[in-house]
């Protein structure tokens, strides 16, 4: 009840599995149907998260079949009002691919409910405050809300937005297995009783603290320091991705982690991100190399190569035309991508990998807890790669090797 009479614009009710949290979202998506020209959206990942049992599209057919108009070509929920010209609606959307928000660019919303926000990108999510608004002198409240048990690729974020202390003020109304009368809860505890004990946990428990670990990396095992030590030699290792996002794409992203080494010590520097098209991808190359040089470094650069033809001519591309002058080598890596981070893996534990403090440390820990079974791993597969080439005997660059 709380979670549905919260004045704030934004709430999450959060945590166990069972507690009644899709069928509040449900109902606050409902509260203002009699208000002309009121909209309302409800995301799940897919369209298919929305049609299984006790999704929020079978569940809306049994509260409203016969009561309203269902339109099954638009996935929408149409409803009667006091102005015939203005009836309210009640849609059920999907974000499966990055940048699939955009879909929605030309929409406006009274209410946007994300039913498991864990499953989406913050960038999904953040985006959709743009499509909350209302006509000039109408009084329905703006309102967006969000359950979601933990776990998921988007756990830390919403973790950081809702539960950390110190995050701003965001209602969190944590979702108890107890607050849902109707569940059969003994059977349920049972049936969780047979989850891994992280996933139980969290389930059971709604514990936001608990995370899964990937098993090759602890976000403990690396130190955060302020600087590197001088004299140390480094790498700037590429792991190429060129397709920029699009509707209906979800494509890998372009890494380059600069990393350092200085008795027996990796210094992860830098991490350079993106996603976009090859010249995007270039430009973005050539500026990092720029400012390499003009570090305390002396930066030797190397990118991972693609098997077969494409991988010499996209190589030699860029020794010809992007990095002309700069101490620059493709890699022909080999074994898949667990076996080439093994030896990073082996150096944190040991407490042997020290990061530069910096923007993008977040997410490189996350996607280094996570791995091998986070969603990305170009973060990983560039700071691997820098670090297999530190470990290889230090000597000049032969130009007659570049390929």
């Amino acid at each position: 009840m709380r979670f549905l009479l919260t004045l704030d614009k934004e709430a999450f009710f959060g945590g166990a599995a069972g507690g009644g949290k899709s069928s509040s979202i449900l109902m606050g998506a409902a509260m203002y149907l009699e208000e002309p020209g009121y909209n309302a959206i409800l995301f799940r990942r897919t369209l298919e998260d929305h049609k299984l049992p006790e999704g929020l599209i079978p569940r809306s057919l049994e509260w409203w079949g016969g009561k309203a108009k269902w339109n099954g070509a638009d996935y929408r929920w149409t409803f009667p009002t006091g102005d015939k010209t203005r009836p309210s609606t009640i849609t059920f959307g999907y974000m499966r691919n990055s940048d699939d928000q955009y879909r929605y660019q030309s929409s406006a919303y009274q209410f946007i409910g994300f039913d498991e926000l864990s499953h989406f990108e913050e960038s999904q999510y953040r985006y959709m405050f743009s499509r909350l608004r209302r006509l000039e002198g109408v009084e329905i409240p703006l309102r967006m809300r969000c359950a979601s048990n933990p776990g998921g690729v988007g756990h830390e974020w919403v973790k950081r937005r809702f539960i950390d202390p110190g995050s701003p003020r965001r209602p969190f109304i944590p979702s108890r297995l107890e607050d849902n009368p109707h569940l059969d809860q003994r059977s349920y505890r049972e049936s969780l009783s047979e989850l891994d004990p992280t996933t139980r946990e969290q389930l059971l428990n709604g514990d936001w603290q608990v995370r899964p670990p990937g098993g090759m990396f602890k976000r403990g095992w690396f130190t955060l320091v302020k600087e590197a030590p001088v004299g140390s030699r480094a790498v700037r290792y590429w792991d190429l991705a060129a397709t920029a996002p699009a509707p209906g794409k979800d494509p890998a992203w372009t890494v380059g982690a600069l990393v350092s080494i200085k008795e027996g010590v990796y210094y992860i520097h830098d991490i350079q991100r993106l996603r976009g098209t090859p010249m995007d991808v270039e430009r973005r190359v050539a500026q990092t190399a720029a400012l390499d040089r003009m570090r305390p470094l002396i930066v030797d650069i190397w990118m991972e190569q693609e098997p077969g033809s494409s991988g010499v001519n996209t190589i030699d591309h860029y020794s010809r035309e992007i990095l002309v002058g700069y101490s620059f080598r493709g890699d022909k890596v080999t074994g898949d991508k667990e076996t080439r981070a093994a030896p990073l893996s082996s150096a944190a534990e040991a407490g042997n990998v020290r990061i530069i403090v910096g923007h993008w440390v977040e997410e490189f820990l996350d996607e280094t807890e996570a791995f091998p079974d986070s969603r990305y791993k170009d973060q990983v597969d560039a700071v691997s790669g820098a670090v297999s080439k530190l470990s290889e005997p230090s000597g000049p660059v032969d130009a007659f090797t570049l390929l």
